[in-house]
């Protein structure tokens, strides 16, 4: 029996991408990577699948392990095809000649093969593939693998002071370097909401293209909403949007960029938020039990090195 443990990564939803796969079983364990300047966090996950798969002999048994649940329960549960038709011809096409099943594995979870293809799908992504670089976060790294711990007890909250002050945090001694956040949000919804919004019947407008240029503006109002924020010289902020039928919510992805001394974390999140918030706003008169969450994905650049959180 031959596995197959994939993953894929992208900075941005388009934006740069990457893909991995760590294939063993077959007596000598490899892996394969790449990498699409323009591409969707989608289809980078099924992108793994098929050269893990491109890299196997026909007629074999397989077991495709993934913590993306788009593509196992695509495989499995013939979630519906609405969106990369080319990629899941060609995974199709892999298929046909080899007895594969599919397994969905928790990412960050213990599991040193998904915790490699992880690695692989965003040093490809970052373009820090093979380069020195600050390991990637996740419970499931190894103990040799995990960072030193470069905080003191005194620096661990950074916006409060010694005597328990909050204070603006002094960055004018930090060099200025590329920075780049992204952040994920949903509104979960009744699936005649998310069917309205699709079809654009609000009597309010398009809905996603307001909360588009919702969430870009309050990227940019960020240091006016959150007190200890610093103003930051914006280069890109990008706000894309998903419609999740399957589970009745709009996915959200926030991409924020910069090249200044200090993170856009908050930048990104704010943009989400905001999204989400003009969603709920456009769309309370037929659904006030809408649900909304966000959360930090990734972000990299600046001294305490790159995380990520997918």
């Amino acid at each position: 029996m031959i596995t197959i443990y994939t993953d894929g990564a992208c900075l941005g939803n388009p934006g740069p991408g990457g893909w991995g796969a760590v294939i063993t079983g077959d007596g000598i364990k490899r892996s394969v990577h790449g990498s699409d300047p323009h591409t969707t966090n989608n289809r980078m996950e099924i992108m793994a699948v098929v050269e893990g798969l491109r890299n196997i002999s026909d007629k074999s048994e397989v077991a495709v392990f993934s913590d993306s649940t788009y593509v196992i329960n695509t495989m499995t549960k013939n979630w519906k095809r609405n969106k990369n038709k080319d990629l899941w011809n060609l995974l199709d096409q892999e298929v046909t000649s080899r007895a594969v099943s599919w397994h969905w594995v928790k990412g960050h979870s213990g599991d040193l093969l998904n915790e490699e293809a992880d690695r692989l799908a965003y040093g490809e992504a970052t373009g820090k593939f093979g380069l020195e670089h600050e390991p990637f976060s996740g419970e499931g790294l190894m103990e040799a693998d995990k960072p030193e711990p470069t905080s003191t007890k005194d620096d661990i909250l950074t916006h409060i002071d010694k005597r328990g002050a909050a204070r603006m945090v002094d960055v004018g001694a930090k060099p200025d370097s590329d920075r780049v956040a992204v952040a994920i949000g949903f509104v979960e919804m009744k699936i005649e909401t998310l069917q309205m919004i699709k079809t654009n019947e609000f009597k309010k407008g398009d809905v996603l293209s307001v909360a588009r240029i919702a969430g870009i503006m309050g990227a940019k109002q960020t240091p006016g909403l959150i007190p200890l924020c610093h103003p930051l010289p914006l280069t890109q902020v990008t706000v894309d949007f998903e419609l999740d039928e399957e589970r009745s919510r709009v996915e959200i992805r926030a991409m924020a960029k910069t090249h200044g001394k200090t993170g856009v974390e908050i930048e990104a999140l704010t943009a989400t938020s905001i999204a989400a918030l003009t969603i709920y706003d456009m769309c309370k008169a037929v659904d006030r039990g809408m649900q909304i969450s966000t959360r930090l994905l990734s972000k990299t650049g600046g001294q305490s090195g790159d995380v990520f959180l997918e």
